[in-house]
């Protein structure tokens, strides 16, 4: 099945990229890779969840803010490789969670992420990865997630 049907049975679009929030460019394509740079949970230009999990937001929430993250990594991918049959692995994501002192389920959080890529991709969507709390994240972002992907 291809990409854009699987995207289009999970009610999913791909936006464009996001302008940075800062000085930085949003992907590098570097031979047979491309390095994202961390993507907030971003929608037409507002951050969606803000705060730190476990005072803020609840689990869910998280998990929802790192989808949306995972997919404007997916518009910068996109963005370099035009068709998403150049896409040959997400080879490596990761995921930086807002969390409060006493929150430790920052790798269910960043499943939001991974479970998506996972019903996009298949087996093209497996990857290695971190799941890393932190005290605070531009924006006040729920989390930031960033991607390397193998490409033809």
């Amino acid at each position: 099945m291809s990409v854009e049907k699987r995207l289009n049975e999970l009610g999913l679009v791909i936006p464009e990229t996001n302008k940075p929030v800062a000085a930085y460019v949003p992907g590098i394509k570097a031979g047979e890779f491309i390095y994202v740079s961390g993507q907030l949970p971003i929608k037409e230009g507002k951050v969606l969840y803000q705060g730190k999990l476990g005072r803020d937001l609840s689990t869910e929430e998280g998990q929802a803010a790192a989808q949306l993250a995972a997919i404007n990594c997916l518009a910068v991918i996109k963005s370099c490789i035009g068709d998403w049959e150049n896409l040959l692995q997400i080879v490596k994501i990761n995921g930086y969670i807002q969390s409060e002192n006493n929150f430790y389920d920052q790798a269910l959080v960043l499943n939001g992420a991974s479970n998506l890529l996972e019903k996009i991709f298949d087996e093209k969507g497996k990857h290695a990865r971190a799941a890393v709390g932190v005290n605070s994240l531009p924006l006040n972002s729920a989390c930031e997630v960033e991607m390397i992907a193998m490409v033809k």
